[in-house]
C-alpha cells in the first residue's frame, strides 16, 4: 500500500512487528522480547512474532550436523 507520496505506509504496530520478529531471529530470548513488547506471556510473543524465514531451515540443519560431529 503505497501513500499520496508513493512511499509504503508504515503503521506504529508494523514497527513494532519487525522489532520484536528481529530480536528473536537474532536470538534475544523470547522472555526478553516479551518484556519490552509488554506481553504477559512469552507464549503470546511467540504466536504473534515468531515467523519461519528462508534459510532458516538449513541454519537448523547445519547447527545440528554441527552438534553431531561434536
Amino acid at each position: 500500500m503505497l501513500g499520496e507520496d508513493q512511499l509504503p505506509v508504515i503503521r506504529l504496530h508494523d514497527l513494532r512487528h519487525t522489532h520484536a520478529t528481529l530480536l528473536l531471529a537474532d536470538g534475544v530470548p523470547v522472555k526478553v522480547v516479551s518484556e519490552r513488547l509488554g506481553h504477559a506471556s512469552a507464549t503470546l510473543t511467540l504466536t504473534v512474532y515468531q515467523h519461519v524465514h528462508p534459510g532458516m531451515g538449513r541454519e537448523a540443519a547445519d547447527r545440528f550436523a554441527a552438534l553431531l560431529e561434536g
